[in-house]
């Protein structure tokens, strides 16, 4: 190596431990914009610092020190869409973990074994995890639904279905392959039944299991022309307190239109207030915040 590639190589190793410059108002301002207009996404000036680590994170990869230049970069076409999707997938994955608010599941559980005692075909359940993530909530859906259908030959049937924006989620979710600590709420007869151990003291989802659960890219904001219809079960939790007040309740407004009579729509607690739809039928539960679709 000569004393020039040294050279190079240490000043890149200085620059990339720089840190980039604060943002503008400006420029913190129509970030803001972009992101709340292609997703629905509210960043305040709390999470202006994770904003900014975000895309540090991300310009420091394509050697961009400028905010407005990789601004105008996820902006522009084709070119600037491949790159959106990626910062997408930095912004949007959050920590999460199985069973992650028991009260719902234990609602849930209730749900699917009345649901299963009165049924009288074997016709499949088919459950929706809005804003899935890395998948830890479709699979605690689809365990939910295996133990309260065991033994009953008529709803044996069941599918899980998994949405998130993030294709990395996405990926993480349909690997099925999880840290241990992600399995410490679960009962340790679930997590032997349901899940294998892997040499690197990993759990992987079981095939029979994961055979249940399919995931697929959604944006929210694009409700209106996804695909489902007459879902018995919708989960959306932790997904509505990023959005503004207004488009919380348009978005239950669409999932509550995607519910089969008798259905099951679960938010997370605290999320929205005083939302309220007239064919939903609120759950008398302090714990929860769910809905029943009624019959008619």
């Amino acid at each position: 190596m000569n004393s020039g590639e040294g050279h190079g190589m240490q000043s890149g190793a200085v620059w990339a431990l720089r840190p980039l410059a604060d943002m503008s108002e400006q420029e913190f301002h129509d970030w803001q914009v972009l992101l709340e207009d292609r997703t629905g996404l509210v960043l305040n000036e709390q999470r202006r610092a994770f904003l900014q680590t975000s895309l540090s994170a991300r310009m420091r990869e394509l050697g961009i020190d400028d905010y407005r230049a990789y601004y105008l970069q996820v902006t522009d076409g084709l070119r600037g869409a491949v790159e959106w999707s990626t910062l997408m997938d930095r912004l949007t994955v959050q920590e999460t973990r199985f069973f992650r608010h028991r009260p719902s599941f234990d609602l849930l559980q209730n749900y699917l074994r009345e649901r299963c005692s009165a049924a009288r075909s074997n016709q499949p359940l088919a459950l929706w995890s809005v804003g899935c993530s890395s998948g830890e909530e479709p699979y605690s859906l689809a365990i939910s639904a295996a133990e309260a259908m065991q033994g009953n030959p008529l709803v044996e049937l069941f599918g899980v279905t998994g949405t998130d924006i993030s294709l990395s989620a996405l990926n993480k979710a349909r690997d099925g392959i999880y840290a241990a600590r992600k399995l410490e709420q679960m009962d340790i007869d679930l997590c032997e039944r349901y899940f294998e151990q892997l040499a690197d003291g990993r759990y992987k989802v079981v095939p029979t299991l994961a055979s249940r659960v399919c995931c697929a890219r959604l944006n929210v904001l694009e409700l209106a022309k996804s695909p489902f219809s007459g879902m018995d079960v919708i989960f959306c939790q932790n997904l509505l307190i990023y959005f503004r007040r207004w488009r919380r309740r348009e978005i239950l407004n669409r999932l509550a239109e995607r519910l089969a009579p008798g259905g099951l729509l679960v938010v997370g607690v605290g999320e929205v207030v005083g939302w309220q739809h007239p064919d939903l039928q609120p759950v008398a539960d302090d714990r929860v915040l769910a809905f029943i679709r009624k019959n008619v």
